[in-house]
């Protein structure tokens, strides 16, 4: 049983709540003092997990907190002790992972290369005993061992830069040219990629002829859930360009799949709350947040304007799937309604900078980017512009000469960058990487949303490698954003952590320059690398932890907390083994609070 982890279990014992509590605040307390002072606990990163932990479990035990999460954890633990109730085991593996931190038994100084490297062979060498040149050789070669292990986990994700994934994409092309009695030069024209978009009825009878034509490897419930979705108006579309990297075996195109094949929750979500949806779904508050239509407000400085509702291909965890429109001239809002916004913009000088985005601004046509550029030329309190677009991975044909004149004019005056969203080393590819090029001096960014499908270990890492290689700036890596109907997308916050601390701090500084974020509703962004931005706060019955986040406004000017229940990392774990992982390789995941 958890309780005998730590001397505790007498305590249980007792009748009252509140005399529990107060004797576990008492136990700690002591315990802390034993820690820091008797030298029970021998190595310096367990000693400090330990006194971290101490501090999560008194949170947890906090009076005020369980005011704030809205239920008691420590009276779930005195059911569950009395056997008043039954707990899910990522319940219990919470508190066993929280109990063997506080002993010092939870062999995180090890960390989750330990075991690998000593099963190689590799002894492990208290560099301080050794000096100069012996030092450095010494420790190279370690390094070097670690590297080995490190590429082995890289070498699992396969990029589109490799050559073999690009001959496999040529024929995938083929195929698709064929099947739309196209040509080379209809193929690397953005316009004939927007013209036959794959969505609808027709759309869905086109995948149903890959399957059977040409090979491409779609289950039943796959097309069940893109007809479900389409019968019920639920946006959907892939571009012909993104349906080529498919690996049309199906057996290594994971992350590109799930960027647009709606699983079944999802569409039974979005059905369910069909005619609600841009309040149900509507997860950062953009309504409320939204002081002239079409724009939306969370900072000081920067402001969105959204003069194109839908994208040339939609992806499932779009944090916009309520406002996102089937993708047609119809999700064009019309001149009077931006013009109207970027009056807005230029009546307010705090805006330094506008963020264009959607839906996807750059399927507006090169004029409308331009007049919209061009009215933006004139406020002289505006110092640039972000573009917010997944073009260049889903039709990067559209970088044309014509677009690019066209933002190198406006550089020549204001500030310009442009940001993607880049998901996986499988999406980068030659065509990106000229895409990319096209853009010369103006600079790319990536916001890498961070979501199931795509954190296993090194993953991202292999991203970030992939990204540098073609001239993309990592940015961002988000935590995707907690909506229900993404359920199958989301991660535990602790992953995100995890991958930050023990992936991305292998590769140089230059490559993991993207900071991992937390978007509050309303409020915005909240980095994940400082553990003082949140409080674990509560630990539901299902393992789910509750975090009360502090806004970015902290220290600035009053503002308040927001309380947010993750994903339980057991369900997280083991929905990882579902698609071939060795949950082991994640154990250090328990102790990121």
């Amino acid at each position: 049983m958890i309780f005998s982890i730590l001397p505790i279990e007498q305590i249980f014992k007792k009748e009252d709540m509140e005399d529990v509590r107060e004797d576990l605040f008492k136990f700690l307390n002591n315990y802390e003092y034993k820690v820091r002072n008797n030298s029970i606990i021998d190595n310096e990163i367990d000693r400090w997990l330990s006194l971290y932990a101490i501090n999560v479990f008194k949170n947890i035990l906090s009076k005020e907190n369980e005011k704030l999460a809205g239920f008691s954890t420590l009276e779930i633990l005195l059911k569950y002790y009395n056997d008043e109730i039954e707990v899910s085991d990522a319940f219990i593996e919470e508190f066993k992972h929280l109990f063997l931190a506080i002993k010092g038994e939870a062999k995180f100084s090890e960390g989750f290369l330990g075991e690998k490297l000593k099963n190689k062979g590799v002894k492990f060498i208290d560099f301080e005993k050794l000096k100069g040149r012996e030092a450095g050789k010494a420790r190279s070669d370690f390094l070097d061992e670690v590297y080995i292990i490190m590429k082995e986990y890289i070498n699992k994700y396969p990029s589109g830069l490799d050559k073999e994934i690009i001959q496999k994409r040529e024929e995938n092309k083929k195929k698709i040219l064929e099947l739309f009695d196209a040509n080379e030069d209809d193929w690397l024209n953005y316009k004939w990629h927007f013209k036959n978009v794959i969505k609808g009825k027709k759309g869905l009878k086109i995948l149903e002829e890959m399957r059977e034509e040409i090979g491409l490897k779609l289950s039943d419930e796959e097309l069940e859930n893109i007809k479900l979705a389409i019968e019920n108006d639920i946006p959907f579309a892939i571009t012909p360009y993104y349906l080529h990297l498919f690996d049309f075996e199906g057996k290594e195109d994971l992350p590109i799949r799930v960027q647009v094949i709606p699983p079944k929750h999802y569409v039974l979500e979005m059905i369910k709350n069909k005619d609600k949806r841009d309040i149900v779904f509507d997860f950062m508050g953009e309504h409320d947040t939204t002081p002239e239509e079409l724009i939306t407000r969370r900072y000081v400085t920067i402001a969105i304007i959204k003069p194109f509702e839908s994208c040339p291909q939609i992806c499932v965890y779009c944090q916009r799937n309520w406002l996102v429109k089937d993708f047609s001239k119809s999700a064009f809002v019309g001149w009077e309604k931006i013009e109207k916004a970027l009056e807005w913009f230029a009546n307010h000088e705090s805006m330094l900078e506008i963020l264009i985005t959607g839906g996807d601004p750059f399927s507006l046509p090169d004029k409308c980017i331009e007049r919209i550029l061009n009215r933006i030329k004139d406020m002289e309190h505006v110092i640039g512009v972000r573009f917010g677009t997944r073009s260049i991975l889903t039709v990067p044909m559209r970088i044309t000469n014509s677009l690019v004149e066209i933002l190198k004019e406006f550089k020549e005056e204001k500030s310009l960058i442009v940001v993607t969203h880049a998901e996986s080393c499988y999406e980068i590819t030659p065509y990106v990487k000229k895409a990319i090029d096209a853009l010369g001096d103006i600079k790319v960014y990536n916001q890498h949303v961070f979501h199931r499908y795509v954190s296993r270990r090194f993953e991202n890492v292999a991203l970030r490698i992939a990204l540098k290689k073609v001239g993309i700036i990592p940015y961002y890596s988000f935590y995707p954003k907690g909506k229900y109907e993404h359920k199958d997308y989301l991660i535990p916050i602790a992953r995100i952590c995890q991958e930050v601390k023990e992936e991305a701090r292998l590769l140089p500084g230059s490559f993991r320059t993207d900071e991992p974020i937390f978007n509050v509703p309303k409020l915005g962004k909240v980095h994940l690398r400082s553990f003082q931005d949140r409080e674990l706060i509560a630990i539901k019955e299902n393992g789910a932890r509750v975090y009360l986040f502090h806004p970015w406004e902290k220290g600035i000017y009053p503002t308040k907390s927001y309380v947010y229940e993750d994903v339980p990392i057991l369900d997280y774990l083991k929905r990882m083994e579902e698609i071939g992982e060795n949950i082991n390789d994640y154990r250090t995941i328990w102790y990121y609070y």
